[in-house]
């Protein structure tokens, strides 16, 4: 490929060159985590910080990425991935649950895979924003699967008469757009509160937007 540096084939130490290559991408992962994500944050990280703190050069960085974005890029793929994997870990079965029981489970399974590690809710809900036009279609795009996932989830409750029968497309937009800000002015300490009450008043807006009584307490 023109412009990145192609690693050397074959085995060395016992390991394979696809090996390595796996190798040296987790250690670039791992220090852009910890830097963009507990650190001094994206836009003041360089290239060499990234490579000094993976143990690696500058060489073995361009092997992998062509920039530094590219590696932000990856890493809120990551962090979304990882959210998204424990909602659907949980969704089968919820359906013979009722509606307030479920969209609490699917929630909280979101926001506990959005915020187990505090570095994927900085990057997820900080660091990403504003960096480039290609980033913020990445963000974009991201932001339009969830609006599908809860408004197919809305649609189906409708058609077993849980909720009112309307198009609740616009309902997740804003309740995704909630999430957003709310979740990044609480990451960079605007908003005063714990993680527990961020939680419970999003799924607070979530309910009462689908007409859905809250869950009774224990």
């Amino acid at each position: 490929m023109t412009g990145r540096i192609t690693p050397a084939a074959g085995r060395y130490g016992g390991r394979s060159a696809g090996e390595r290559q796996a190798e040296r991408r987790r250690r670039f992962q791992e220090a852009g985590l910890d830097l963009f994500g507990a650190g001094p944050g994206y836009r003041a990280t360089r290239i060499t910080d990234v490579c000094k703190a993976a143990g690696l050069s500058t060489r073995q960085f361009y092997e992998e990425y062509r920039t530094l974005e590219d590696l932000l890029a990856e890493l809120h793929l990551y962090v979304n991935d990882i959210a998204e994997q424990s909602v659907l870990a949980v969704l089968p079965g919820l359906e013979e649950l009722a509606p307030a029981d479920r969209y609490t489970r699917l929630f909280r399974a979101y926001a506990a895979g959005a915020t187990a590690d505090p570095r994927h809710t900085r990057i997820a809900f900080v660091e990403i924003i504003g960096v480039s036009p290609r980033l913020d279609r990445q963000r974009l795009d991201r932001r339009a699967r969830w609006i599908d996932f809860l408004s197919e989830q809305a649609r189906q409750a409708a058609e077993r008469g849980e909720i009112p029968s309307r198009d609740y497309r616009v309902t997740a937009a804003a309740f995704i757009g909630a999430i957003n800000g709310l979740m990044h002015d609480w990451a960079v300490g605007w908003v005063d509160a714990t993680l527990d009450q961020i939680i419970d008043e999003l799924l607070q807006i979530l309910l009462d937007r689908l007409h859905v009584s809250p869950p009774p307490t224990a």
